[in-house]
């Protein structure tokens, strides 16, 4: 599903990305780990094409996102939902306006269908009934819950988490958690986590990469990762649970 090939970054002589390379194959979860300021989000925001890579491809769904035209990358977007870190809703829209805003830009869809799409992701997200709430009314967790509705309203094949719980106490981080891995089961969608909870990385991913100056150093499963002897990881892994 995605591809990413010898993928560099720099900004202004600082090297973020240094010849990154990773397939991810259609359904997985991955889990990208590293300290802050690894190039984590800066990883997503290139997938996405927000930003152009220094150098390399990335290639979703067998084309070169680097090639589209504009039409093209449209297309591609739609392809996948981006959940950010701080749910980033539109304060001063209810639920069911947040949700259906992408939707809206399109003109090939009829009031009735978004009104049909934005209660089945609502529902989806179990935040059946809540259309007419404004996000201030919202708990942080259905915050990121409508954040996620709003991801899916194109039925994505593929989801961008950028930290999912950050800022989340255990309960609500474990609500979310257990969504991201109902949408993984029954949408079969290929997810990326970046994330340094570790909570959310042992839960649900099939498959974890640790990103440190800008390079990959070592990727396994959970279980894999948890037994890892590479320094780097097993200071990653204790830190976490120390906090």
């Amino acid at each position: 599903m995605i591809k990413i090939k010898d993928l560099h970054k720099n900004y202004n002589g600082l090297v973020v990305l240094n010849g990154v390379s990773v397939d991810i194959p259609e359904g997985e979860t991955l889990a990208i780990i590293g300290p802050s300021g690894c190039g984590k989000s800066t990883l997503l925001r290139l997938i996405l094409r927000l930003e152009e890579p220094t150098s390399g491809r990335i290639e979703i769904d067998g084309q070169d996102i680097g090639k589209l035209s504009a039409e093209g990358l449209i297309k591609i977007r739609r392809k996948i939902g981006m959940v950010f870190q701080s749910a980033a809703l539109f304060d001063s829209l209810s639920v069911y306006e947040n949700v259906a805003f992408a939707l809206r830009e399109q003109d090939n869809f009829r009031e009735a269908e978004i009104k049909k799409i934005v209660r089945q992701k609502l529902e989806l997200v179990e935040l059946p009934g809540k259309e007419n709430i404004m996000p201030s009314e919202l708990s942080g967790g259905m915050q990121k819950r409508v954040s996620i509705a709003r991801a899916l309203a194109f039925d994505p094949k593929i989801i961008l988490y950028d930290e999912p719980t950050t800022g989340l106490d255990p309960i609500t981080s474990a609500t979310i958690e257990n969504l991201m891995n109902k949408l993984s089961r029954e949408l079969k969608v290929t997810s990326i986590i970046v994330t340094h909870q570790l909570s959310t990385i042992f839960r649900t991913a099939h498959r974890i990469i640790m990103l440190e100056q800008g390079r990959f150093i070592e990727s396994g499963t959970v279980e894999e990762t948890k037994r890892s002897h590479d320094p780097v990881i097993k200071k990653f892994i204790s830190a976490g649970q120390e906090a």
